[in-house]
């Protein structure tokens, strides 16, 4: 497989199709958020009470709203490097996937537990090849076993590179809570565009 992990033309890729759609991807982060808080501090027990019927399914809610955006979201980073605007139809394309990618979610947490407790390395190494399971489902209604299998076959040798992409992007998004937690509405679209880019660098023909 050709080598095809640039940082610099990931990078480069990934902030010129940010600036492209920056108020309406920015804008998305910012409602996510506001949302997504929202319902957590409805869902949190008040100081001396348990945990409430309502506050679980609260937080369940939360739960599926979490991965309706993931999802949805990513099919608007899709949507923006191929130049088009991000739609928000996009959220109900996706949503028929939902327990599905919810199911997948789960079982990735759980290999990656697993690894991390064989002694840390494996547990990264599995994260690593295994995260584009996300991508294949969004990009092409993958199954669970399938999106997996294929997120395996497409970093196959490309482990070290993708581990030190994954430190950029936390680099950037640690730059953008530095300041004032404000940064971070622009660097989240920014890493969520540098994942899905390195994934169609992946995934591009010329890189079997």
């Amino acid at each position: 497989m050709e080598d095809k992990i640039i940082f610099s033309d990931i990078l480069k890729t990934a902030w010129r199709a940010l600036l492209s759609q920056f108020w309406l991807l920015v804008g998305l982060s910012i409602g996510f958020i506001i949302i997504f808080s929202l319902l957590l501090i409805y869902a949190a027990p008040a100081k001396g009470e348990s945990v409430s019927i309502g506050g679980l399914i609260v937080s369940l809610i939360s739960l599926l709203f979490l991965c309706l955006f993931l999802m949805g979201f990513l099919k608007n980073c899709f949507q923006t490097l191929e130049g088009d605007e991000p739609q928000f139809s996009a959220y109900g394309q996706v949503a028929g996937r939902l327990f599905s990618f919810l199911i997948a979610y789960i079982v990735l947490c759980i290999i990656v537990i697993i690894g991390l407790a064989l002694l840390v390395v494996p547990g990264i190494y599995l994260l690593l090849r295994l995260q584009f399971f996300y991508a294949f489902m969004v990009d092409e209604n993958a199954g669970i076993i399938e999106s997996f299998k294929k997120s395996w076959d497409i970093t196959k040798g490309q482990a070290l590179k993708l581990f030190l992409l994954m430190l950029i992007m936390l680099l950037v998004s640690i730059l953008g809570m530095m300041t004032l937690i404000v940064g971070q509405f622009f660097t989240a679209p920014l890493t969520a565009l540098m994942y899905t880019c390195a994934y169609r660098k992946l995934t591009s023909p010329t890189a079997q």
